[in-house]
């Protein structure tokens, strides 16, 4: 799979199946290892100008589908 692939899909929240949005960059270690990603999140007009990212570690995917990316964000 390529990182590219990873950034079409939705992530959700496996918990209440809310969209929270599309990944935009990974996080990569020294040997290669991918622990953690960051979620740009679903943009509504009055959350303009908060933080529109989330970082989730690699541990926090449960389930890479084939159109969502499902995740615990506990």
């Amino acid at each position: 799979m390529k990182i590219s692939d990873l950034q079409e899909k939705d992530v959700v929240d496996i918990k209440d199946g809310k969209k929270i949005g599309n990944i935009i960059d990974i996080s990569i270690d020294r040997n290669g290892n991918l622990f953690g990603i960051t979620v740009e999140k679903y943009r509504f007009f009055f959350s303009l100008f908060t933080n529109n990212t989330v970082e989730l570690k690699w541990s926090q995917i449960e389930k890479i589908g084939k159109d969502v990316i499902l995740v615990n964000l506990d």
